[in-house]
């Protein structure tokens, strides 16, 4: 079965800018590998500059297991033109009462993300999403990375994997010299004891370390 998977973009985002932060992009970028091959992908609440951004991001991809849509409306408006009704959509919330389990596989069709990236702490920000009625779920007690809540939905719902069996890593360390690493304050999907992260997420980290040493 093929599931939907949205990202409503909660991070500020002006007209103004040509793109989004290129740590959004990586990450925007993992969601359509880690969905599958029958999967779609939205991306909805983006300005007009930053959804043709990430577009041409996600099309140098090439051949992409998921197929993706780009919206600069929100999801309301995406699912009125569709006619999804709001209980076919389950809004993945860290402060649902429920967990995500298999059966939701069959229950919804459309799964629903707040695009925050990297808030530590976190504010809530789900909370505007939430105020919209959608049905929730949480993925358990520690806060994931966006991509990361993508993956772990798909292995729940599609691959049936129950959410406690699935390999985890928490706030890893992430190495790049003897001398220079950084601490991730999230949870990841762990792949052969390594944090599963965006392809050129760690050279970025490794980057943005180096130029906070620039003075």
């Amino acid at each position: 079965m093929g599931y939907t998977y949205v990202i409503e973009h909660m991070e500020e985002d002006e007209a103004t800018p040509k793109s989004l932060p290129p740590w959004v992009e990586l990450e925007y970028a993992h969601m359509i590998r880690l969905a599958g091959q029958s999967a779609s992908v939205h991306f909805t609440h983006l300005s007009q500059n930053s959804g043709i951004s990430l577009g041409d991001k996600l099309a140098s991809l090439g051949h992409a297991p998921a197929s993706f849509e780009i919206h600069t409306e929100s999801i309301l408006s995406v699912l009125g033109q569709r006619n999804i009704p709001l209980s076919q959509v389950c809004l993945l919330d860290p402060k649902a009462e429920k967990a995500l389990s298999p059966d939701d596989g069959r229950g919804f069709t459309w799964f629903l993300f707040g695009g925050i990236l990297g808030d530590d702490p976190p504010r809530d920000r789900t909370s505007e999403l939430r105020q919209l009625g959608f049905p929730t779920r949480h993925l358990g007690a520690v806060q994931m990375t966006t991509d990361t809540a993508l993956g772990v939905t798909k292995r729940v719902v599609d691959d049936q994997v129950p959410l406690d069996s699935i390999p985890y890593v928490d706030f890893p360390t992430i190495k790049f010299n003897a001398k220079e690493s950084v601490e991730m304050p999230f949870r990841y999907i762990a792949e052969n004891d390594n944090p599963l992260l965006p392809p050129g997420m760690r050279e970025l980290l490794h980057e943005d370390l180096n130029k906070s040493f620039d003075f």
